[in-house]
């Protein structure tokens, strides 16, 4: 098994983990060349953000069979390619819900209560609080969930005590997580929602899901928070409305590019908490996502089947 250099903080841990079930190296995996030779005589690949394109698929051993996913999204994987090449995709949706909700969570509660303008205020000399104002009680607030899965459902329980209510938009779920309510269309989810929250996987359908028209139709002073994927949400529109004082905050734990670039809007922004892509991050959640991944990529060329997560691409190779 093939694992992408710096998929993992502690390689070494993985390495000896598995020893005696399979022989894992770490490679490079950045362009064809590379796959090509790290790749030789292997059965898997692992990898997390790192890129694989139609080039770099073909260019992996032909005893390739599967590859795992270490983490949720697959904007960076090239799907059509797996699938023509007959490829088996893995990934690992649950390793990190509750950390993922929790963040969100946080992020919706610091920036609709304001707390980093709060401590800046202290930090300059004391200016008071009057400038705080308007803060509603947050029992009066609604929340939208773009996105009913694992996270959003962990989210809707964390919330339900403590807000009015919890709207989903879910339009490919059967049901929503209890205890929310669903929403029937997007607009009117954005119509109620005084804190927007976006729980959906980044593709062609939802890149720009969030754009100017809909955040326009969020209520004043609505807090908008994205722990899923940048690209989802128009960041020039969400900008502008920040700087306008339309929208009352923001929360961002991801972005279109990242790192975020030193001259966006986005570090102007009122009332905006930027975090470096770090929601998933607990003591454990790291752990959890290596070796459960490892552990589905050899357990599908075992038995066909995984343990832990998803087989996104069921391939024939």
């Amino acid at each position: 098994m093939v694992i992408a250099d710096h998929c993992f903080a502690d390689q070494e841990r993985v390495a000896d983990h598995f020893r005696g079930r399979c022989v894992i190296r770490f490679g490079d995996l950045s362009g064809p060349d590379q796959a090509k030779a790290a790749t030789a005589g292997a059965s898997a690949v692992v990898v997390t953000l790192q890129r694989l394109d139609r080039r770099v698929l073909d260019a992996l051993d032909p005893g390739v069979r599967v590859i795992g996913r270490a983490g949720v999204g697959l904007d960076t994987i090239d799907l059509s390619a797996v699938r023509a090449l007959g490829l088996t995709l893995l990934n690992e949706p649950g390793y990190a819900a509750a950390e993922v909700a929790s963040h969100t969570v946080s992020l919706m509660l610091a920036s609709q209560r304001k707390l980093m303008v709060a401590d800046k205020y202290v930090r300059d000399g004391w200016q008071g609080n009057a400038n705080l104002l308007p803060l509603r009680p947050l029992d009066e607030l609604t929340v939208g969930l773009v996105g009913g899965g694992r996270i959003g459902a962990a989210a809707a329980r964390m919330l339900a005590p403590a807000v009015s209510r919890v709207l989903v938009y879910d339009p490919y779920a059967d049901a929503v997580p209890w205890p929310a309510a669903r929403a029937e269309d997007l607009d009117e989810l954005l119509r109620s929602s005084d804190i927007l929250s976006v729980h959906v996987p980044l593709t062609e359908d939802t890149r720009g899901m969030i754009g100017r028209r809909e955040l326009s139709l969020l209520p004043a002073g609505a807090v908008v928070i994205n722990t899923a994927r940048g690209g989802i949400v128009d960041e020039d529109a969400l900008a502008d409305l920040l700087l306008a004082g339309q929208l009352g905050g923001a929360g961002l734990d991801v972005f279109a590019t990242e790192p975020l670039p030193a001259g966006s809007r986005l570090l102007r922004t009122p009332n905006t908490i930027l975090t470096p892509h770090c929601a998933a991050l607990s003591d454990r959640s790291a752990w959890r996502l290596a070796s459960w991944t490892v552990e589905d990529a050899l357990a599908w060329l075992e038995t066909g089947d995984v343990i832990n997560g998803n087989v996104v691409i069921g391939g024939s190779r």
